[in-house]
């Protein structure tokens, strides 16, 4: 996983205990501050809050709109990980262990322990409820605001109004480097999007999040479609040694001049997708586009199509 490990480390009398991240760390903190025990829905509107109020650093965790309102998917990745590593409590809420306890030390950080007590005794509907009137756009694809702000009609049309507006067909690019799997389905969101495309050869990755099965349930729970062309990929092997933008180019021009005219019905597909549509956009792993074969492949649609199509780069 592409991320910093903390420095220290805890030892036990038996064992030496695994590096935690920077995150679970203070993941552990935050449940030990809120009295080391959290019902699973709970604890995960109160690491959202943590996050939005963190006045100091990066917060630990990004958040996408889910069917209960803010979600991590990196925050329960982790939880499966401190399980095993008998960090929390295999239970069905969140339980710290007396090892976690040990990990973390001793040392109350203040800002933890005065959000602790400003939100102790908020549970439930009301803790909810509560996400969703301050932070309305992680309710958009709630599937119980109606339930929880029976009455508040003023909260229900401030969720209303922040959903994606975006209509018809379109055709963008995205790279997931430098994002979390969250602030990467928050921007497909924001922008419309409706199919996201991976145009990768063989879609693995050591970040979490963006191998093909995680990223497809990811885009599946937030209301995007998933699919995979591999035929429009470039071999790892081509892509070695590439240090300069010129090396980048002399690829691109032989992808375009060798590889692409040969797929014809995978474009044929994603203009079928286009025609019918979709906002589609196409997926890699590099940021800037002009290093990713995916400009190659937009360029190619946008000469193909039977209507002025502009792809844009998100």
């Amino acid at each position: 996983e592409e991320d910093e490990m903390t420095a220290t480390t805890a030892r036990t009398s038996t064992r030496t205990t695994p590096m935690l991240f920077s995150r679970q760390r203070q993941l552990l903190q935050l449940l030990d501050a809120l009295g080391g025990t959290s019902g699973m829905l709970d604890f995960q509107k109160l690491l959202f809050l943590y996050c939005q109020e963190a006045s100091t650093g990066e917060a630990p965790y990004d958040f996408v709109p889910y069917k209960f309102g803010a979600f991590s998917f990196t925050s329960y990745a982790d939880r499966r990980k401190l399980i095993e590593r008998g960090l929390l409590e295999d239970e069905d809420g969140w339980q710290i262990t007396a090892e976690g306890r040990k990990i973390i030390g001793r040392t109350m950080d203040m800002q933890l322990a005065a959000f602790a007590k400003r939100h102790r005794g908020l549970h439930g509907d009301a803790l909810v409820a509560d996400t969703y009137r301050r932070f309305p756009f992680f309710a958009t694809r709630s599937e119980i605001a109606e339930r929880v702000l029976k009455g508040d009609d003023a909260a229900l049309a401030r969720i209303k109004a922040v959903r994606a507006k975006a209509t018809g067909s379109a055709l963008s690019t995205i790279g997931y480097e430098g994002h979390t799997l969250e602030s990467y389905l928050t921007i497909l969101l924001k922008s419309g999007v409706t199919l996201l495309c991976d145009v990768r050869r063989n879609p693995i990755s050591r970040k979490y999040g963006f191998s093909k099965n995680t990223l497809a349930r990811g885009c599946e729970g937030v209301g995007i479609r998933y699919e995979h062309l591999p035929e429009l990929g470039i071999a790892s092997e081509q892509r070695q040694s590439l240090d300069t933008q010129a090396d980048y180019d002399a690829l691109f021009s032989d992808y375009e001049r060798t590889w692409l005219p040969k797929q014809g019905a995978a474009l044929k597909k994603i203009e079928g997708w286009i025609d019918a549509g979709e906002r589609v956009t196409l997926t890699c792993y590099e940021h800037q586009p002009n290093q990713c074969h995916r400009h190659c492949v937009a360029e190619a649609l946008e000469g193909k199509a039977s209507k002025e199509l502009t792809a844009k780069h998100l």
